[in-house]
C-alpha cells in the first residue's frame, strides 16, 4: 500500500534511526514515559549523567525521553538500574544531588537488586538548612537501623563515613519526637602536640577546640537561634569525656565521639553511665588514635570484649561509605597504599 507524504518521512526517520542504532552497537534503549522529570535525572547540563558514564564506563546519548546505553553488558545492566531507580526517587519527591548518583552507583554496583527508595527516602530528621538528612550507602542504613533498635551502637570506621553526623541526626530527631529529655555530645580532649596547660584561656577556652567538630555539626540540624537556648538549658549538651565521670545519664541519647582516643578506664567509665530509658552511640576510627605510645585504646578493647553481647551492636564502615568530598575517598585510598607498603 503506497504511503502518503507525511507517513513516508516518518518512516525513513524511523529507519535511519533503527540503522543508527545498528551502526552505534547500542546495548540497551530506555523510554521514559514522564518528561517533567527527566531535567531533575540529567542534571544541570547533563552534570548527572557525565558522573554516571564516569562511574560506569558506559556511554549515554539521550534522544528527547529515549536513552540510549552503549557498553559491556554488566555495566549497561548497572547504569540502567541507576536511571531506573533514580528516576523513581525523583517521582516520589526526592530532591536529586550530583553525588546521589555517585552514592547509587555504588549501592547497586554491590548488589544490583537493592532498592534506593528504601535507603535514601529513610528520613533521619531535617538539618537547620530545611535539608533532608538521610542514609546514603547500604551501611549507613544499617547504622541507623541499628541505633533504632539497640540501646549501644559502636559506629566504627574512617573519616567521612558520616558515624557522628547520622548519630547526631537521629539524636535530634529523637529530641524532636519527645522521646527522649536531653541529648549528650562528648569527645576525650587528648592533647595533640600542645599542652592544655599552655593554650590560652580558661578552661573552657582550652577545652572548646576539641569539641568544635561536634558544635559543627550540632549547627548544622539546630538552627542557630535555638542552639545557644538550648545549650543553655542543658537540653543539649557538650563536654569533655572526663567530665562524664560519677553521672548517671537518665531519659538521655548520649553519643562518644573520637572513641579511639578514650582509654580502656574511660570507655568503661563513659558505658557505665548509661541510665533509664537511654541509649548511647560510640563512634570512632581505630587506626588514628592520638593516645600516647603504649596506652591500649578504649575503642579496641570494647571490640575484643563486648562484641556478641546482646543489646549491643557493631556497624563497621569502610572507605566505600565516604560521603564528604570525592577527594576524600581518594586520599584515604593513597594512606591505605602507602600503609600497606609499610609492610
Amino acid at each position: 500500500m503506497p504511503r502518503s507524504g507525511a507517513g513516508e518521512r516518518t518512516y525513513l526517520k524511523l529507519r535511519h534511526f533503527s540503522d543508527r542504532l545498528d551502526r552505534l552497537n547500542i546495548n540497551k534503549k530506555i523510554v521514559f514515559p514522564d518528561h517533567e522529570f527527566l531535567g531533575t535525572l540529567c542534571g544541570a547540563q547533563n552534570a548527572h549523567l557525565y558522573l554516571l558514564e564516569e562511574k560506569t564506563g558506559v556511554s549515554i546519548n539521550v534522544r528527547g525521553n529515549v536513552f540510549l546505553l552503549k557498553g559491556g553488558d554488566w555495566e549497561v545492566d548497572l547504569a540502567e538500574k541507576v536511571l531506573h531507580q533514580l528516576y523513581e526517587l525523583i517521582k516520589s519527591g526526592y530532591p536529586l544531588f550530583l553525588n546521589d548518583v555517585d552514592y547509587a552507583v555504588r549501592i547497586l554496583g554491590s548488589n544490583h537488586s537493592l532498592d534506593l527508595k528504601k535507603i535514601f527516602m529513610d528520613k533521619v530528621c531535617f538539618s537547620s538548612k530545611k535539608k533532608i538528612i538521610t542514609p546514603k550507602t547500604i551501611n549507613q542504613k544499617e547504622y541507623i537501623d541499628s541505633i533504632r533498635r539497640f540501646d549501644i551502637v559502636f559506629g566504627i570506621g574512617p573519616a567521612g563515613t558520616g558515624k557522628t553526623y547520622l548519630a547526631m541526626a537521629m539524636a535530634i530527631s529523637s529530641l524532636v519526637r519527645k522521646e527522649i529529655s536531653r541529648v549528650v555530645l562528648a569527645r576525650p580532649a587528648v592533647e595533640a602536640g600542645e599542652r592544655l596547660g599552655f593554650l590560652p584561656g580558661d578552661l573552657s577556652d582550652k577545652v572548646d577546640p576539641y569539641l568544635r567538630p561536634l558544635y559543627d555539626a550540632l549547627h548544622d540540624m539546630v538552627d542557630f537561634e535555638s542552639t545557644p537556648r538550648l545549650l543553655e538549658q542543658g537540653i543539649i549538651e557538650v563536654a569533655p569525656l572526663a567530665f562524664m565521670r560519677g553521672r548517671t545519664l537518665n531519659d538521655s541519647f548520649v553519643i562518644l565521639d573520637e572513641a579511639q582516643n578514650a582509654t580502656t578506664e574511660q570507655m568503661k567509665m563513659f558505658l557505665t553511665r548509661l541510665g533509664s530509658n537511654s541509649r548511647a552511640v560510640i563512634t570512632g576510627d581505630v587506626t588514628q588514635t592520638d593516645l600516647p605510645k603504649g596506652k591500649k585504646s578504649g575503642l579496641i578493647q570494647a571490640i575484643e570484649i563486648l562484641d556478641g553481647i546482646k543489646g549491643i551492636k557493631f556497624v563497621y564502615f569502610s572507605r566505600d561509605d565516604v560521603v564528604r568530598h570525592q577527594l576524600v575517598q581518594k586520599i584515604i585510598d593513597a594512606y591505605e597504599r602507602m600503609e600497606s607498603g609499610k609492610e
